[in-house]
């Protein structure tokens, strides 16, 4: 298990799952927690036992189906309720009863809350949290508790919010984490609120979340503060704004600060367990989050290129390699002579002089034109096998193409597409019908090429954007089409660029099987 000098707590299982649009189910809270266990944090928090029955049957499941190497799970739950003995109180036992060996308690740690939400004294508020902690203690679990608008009660009633630590510490809570639940702190502010509950003796978390864009942040200043437990969520999920981003966290301390907080082949995972947790819940990544992001290490700017051609260090904060990510030079009108450089030595091209400056100008006549290569590297990787190999080199030739729109009496719309091609001197043609005209060209010439190239059968058509560009108006508008394939291994982008935006999703959808049929290992020839 991790080191107990110093916490890494995740809550994506029952706070990030407050999201909008996120909805796990067990399999997908378990699987979350592995991926999050293979990180190497300390805490899991799997939710609320008792108050939700998928929490409830996630910890069952979890004594028999999760076999965790670095993480403690954590049962998530509130303090007795007013009135009544922490033994007898139904949730209480759940978190009891659910076989974690550490509970989370939430309390309210502002006076406010205290009177108008939990609509009880102050005092009874102190003996709730000092029976419930000691209750559980005596059970034999471990307690860490949540003070819930801890900030914003510092500010309403200092010696109330502080009584609060104190009281739960006393009781016997190990770690009482300092909750911005607004997520309204800015990190001076903060940090000298937490100096201020750092002298009560209590160890101290901290709990952000992200409303003012400050939620990494101030865990930051926090730590720097005396805080010894942090708080956060994969890919900062989490309900509003979300929460502090947990993989931001970590690299910072651990790559900025010096902590040895997960071990270091699990920090060069980080990037790939980021990317398939949003597998799992269904979410789009960030493609500019820190550290994590597709875009994170990204170059565009030629003066960057230039710089970076001499020393990545120059325009890079680490080596993306330490959290398992990687340098990616992007292609576009800004783009010097380095930057297509050091794009065609990453995909295995040393170019001459003459093979760089004609592409550098190619890129910037097709990209003044709409077209646009940082978003479509298979488009580039296919300009430059033109530019080196002198000519355009095509697996087929097209004769032509036609789609038909046609509505059915019951009122269904159908495309029909036929495409004339020629392909290892032979000339085929095929038709094709589909839910629109791009689905129909597909399926086209699918069915004219499978049989000479039956690689084809796994290409994938899995994303399609259309851009109307801009400085044009109404029906005769230039239109750009990104289309995404995948052949079950990986995935690239192509782009077309035309009047017609059947025209435009033609070109794409050509580089896109050009390409595929590359990556399968046929030559143009």
């Amino acid at each position: 298990m991790a080191d107990d000098r110093f916490h890494v707590y995740d809550t994506t299982l029952r706070d990030g799952a407050q999201q909008e649009g996120l909805n796990l189910t067990v399999a997908d809270k378990l699987a979350v927690a592995r991926h999050l266990d293979g990180l190497g944090v300390g805490f899991i928090e799997g939710g609320w036992p008792g108050a939700n029955p998928k929490d409830t049957e996630f910890f069952r499941r979890a004594q028999t189906e999760l076999d965790l190497k670095h993480a403690q799970l954590a049962a998530f739950g509130a303090t007795r309720r007013a009135g009544v003995k922490a033994a007898d109180d139904p949730l209480v036992a759940a978190l009891r009863e659910s076989g974690a060996p550490v509970v989370t308690l939430v309390a309210k740690s502002h006076d406010r809350h205290v009177e108008l939400a939990l609509r009880t004294t102050l005092q009874e508020n102190l003996a709730m949290i000092r029976d419930t902690v000691s209750h559980l203690r005596a059970e034999g679990q471990r307690v860490f508790l949540d003070a819930e608008h801890f900030f914003d009660g510092y500010k309403s009633n200092p010696a109330y919010a502080l009584e609060v630590l104190r009281t739960a510490a006393e009781a016997g809570a190990d770690v009482i984490a300092l909750c911005d639940t607004n997520g309204g702190m800015l990190p001076d502010e903060l940090a000298e609120i937490v100096q201020d509950a750092v002298r009560t003796s209590a160890r101290v978390g901290i709990h952000c979340h992200d409303d003012t864009g400050c939620a990494v942040a101030n865990t930051l200043a926090a730590v720097k503060a005396g805080a010894t437990h942090v708080q956060g969520c994969a890919n900062g999920y989490g309900e509003r704004s979300g929460n502090a981003n947990l993989f931001t966290v970590v690299a910072n301390l651990q790559l900025k600060r010096g902590f040895d907080l997960v071990p270091q082949e699990s920090l060069a995972e980080m990037t790939r367990i980021a990317h398939a947790i949003t597998e799992v819940t269904n979410v789009t990544p960030n493609s500019h989050a820190p550290y994590v992001g597709t875009s994170a290490f990204a170059h565009k700017a030629g003066l960057h290129a230039s710089a970076i051609k001499v020393d990545p260090n120059l325009y890079q904060h680490i080596d993306p390699a330490q959290v398992g990510n990687d340098m990616r030079m992007l292609v576009s009108d800004m783009a010097g002579r380095a930057s297509v450089e050091l794009k065609g030595r990453e995909l295995g091209y040393e170019l001459t002089p003459e093979h760089t400056r004609t592409l550098v100008e190619r890129v910037k006549d097709l990209e003044s034109r709409g077209f646009t290569f940082e978003a479509a590297d298979a488009s580039f990787e296919l300009l430059l096998r033109d530019t080196v190999h002198g000519e355009r080199r095509r697996h087929f030739e097209v004769e032509s193409w036609r789609v038909i729109v046609e509505r059915t009496k019951g009122g269904e719309l159908v495309s029909e597409a036929t495409v004339k091609l020629h392909a290892k001197g032979e000339r085929i043609v095929a038709t094709g019908e589909g839910n629109g005209p791009v689905n129909a060209l597909d399926k086209a010439v699918r069915l004219a090429l499978e049989k000479l190239y039956p690689e084809l059968a796994k290409l994938e058509l899995v994303d399609y954007k259309v851009r109307i560009l801009e400085g044009t108006h109404g029906t005769d508008a230039i239109t750009r089409v990104l289309i995404t394939s995948s052949d079950e291994t990986a995935e690239w982008a192509t782009v077309g660029v035309a009047e017609n935006i059947i025209d435009a999703s033609w070109q794409a959808l050509e580089q896109a099987v050009t390409y595929g049929l590359l990556r399968a290992g046929r030559d143009c020839g």
